[in-house]
């Protein structure tokens, strides 16, 4: 096992968990009922949405998953 290939699969594995907490903190975007009477007021209130948490974790989890995707296409290359 060469140095770049377990340095690449220790971070994939800290990225795996990082996406599992962050999915697992997530709240549900769809709450039932008030999920289908919010879509109005979202587009209403959607100027703030963009500075709360929910929507940083969001961006942060499309991120690592991006990240995640390509360490494994890397590794597939490495190995």
């Amino acid at each position: 096992m060469s140095v770049p290939f377990l340095i690449f699969t220790v971070i994939q594995l800290l990225c795996g968990l990082a996406l599992i907490a962050m999915v697992l903190v997530q709240s549900g975007k769809s709450a039932g009922l008030s999920g289908t009477i919010g879509g109005v007021a979202d587009s209403f209130l959607a100027k703030n949405k963009a500075k709360t948490i929910d929507a940083k974790l969001a961006r942060a989890t499309k991120w690592v998953g991006a990240v995640f995707v390509v360490l494994t296409l890397v590794l597939n290359v490495l190995q």
